[in-house]
């Protein structure tokens, strides 16, 4: 039986090293997302007022940059802008360097949006669970 979420992963209750709360997971994405947009209108001229017909390619530009800040940030600064300013990271299960690899299946998977909203009890989207990652406060 779990008494908190992480127990399970030999992860302490509260504090750091404790597995990241919800509230600071969709936060750090609203941060996240925001940057994207932002790089997106300044940089591939994405317009979020465009209809989609006028759009092309552009209006998928928000998430292709956000998908990249993730697949870059999260094995070089251990978590994406929005993961390290809430004071989080994204770490490998058993310890060590999260590797290349990761971080693109658990951002292929977060794009898709269905696995990032399902958790174990361990407050793990399936994103996390398939990466062999898990978000914990830094």
């Amino acid at each position: 039986m779990n008494d908190y979420p992480g127990q399970r992963l030999g992860l302490p209750a509260t504090g750091p090293r404790s597995i990241a709360r919800p509230g600071r997971r969709i936060a750090a994405l609203a941060i996240d997302y925001v940057a994207a947009t932002i790089i997106a209108i300044g940089f591939l001229g994405y317009d979020p007022l465009a209809l989609p017909s006028e759009a092309g390619w552009r209006q998928f530009a928000p998430m292709m940059v956000f998908a990249v800040l993730q697949i870059l940030f999260i094995p070089t600064a251990g978590g994406s802008p929005g993961h390290r300013i809430l004071g989080m990271r994204v770490v490998r299960i058993g310890g060590g360097w999260v590797g290349l690899w990761r971080p693109i299946v658990r951002t292929v998977l977060l794009v898709v949006v269905i696995p990032a909203v399902i958790w174990d009890a361990d407050q793990r989207g399936l994103h996390d669970k398939l990466a062999g990652t898990v978000l914990i406060r830094a």
